[in-house]
């Protein structure tokens, strides 16, 4: 018998040069190819902050893929903060704040 795991909830807090060099529109994609749920947003502090709701296994793949992001971006700190709950279906960019 298969045990199905429930879906996980974390923030991610990035730091370095992730502003203005499509970082949101990347994590976006990340997240709906794997069909995890969430948001993106760029922060006032000149930082990015990430919440993703989702599997296990397809959420560790995109923090990988942060730690690595898109062309011209550099993510000095990667800070994964386990939450509790989910965030409903379907994946948003969301304004600064």
């Amino acid at each position: 018998m298969t045990k199905i795991k429930p879906p996980i909830r974390v923030r991610l807090r990035i730091e370095g040069r992730v502003q203005g060099v499509g970082f949101r529109a990347f994590v976006e994609r990340e997240a709906v190819s794997r069909g995890v749920a969430g948001w993106v947003r760029n922060r006032r502090d000149g930082g990015v902050e990430v919440v993703l709701s989702g599997d296990r296994e397809q959420i560790d793949q995109i923090i990988d893929r942060c730690r690595a992001g898109p062309r011209g971006s550099r993510a000095d700190m990667v800070k994964v903060i386990d939450e509790d709950g989910t965030v409903g279906d379907g994946f948003e960019v969301r304004p600064t704040v």
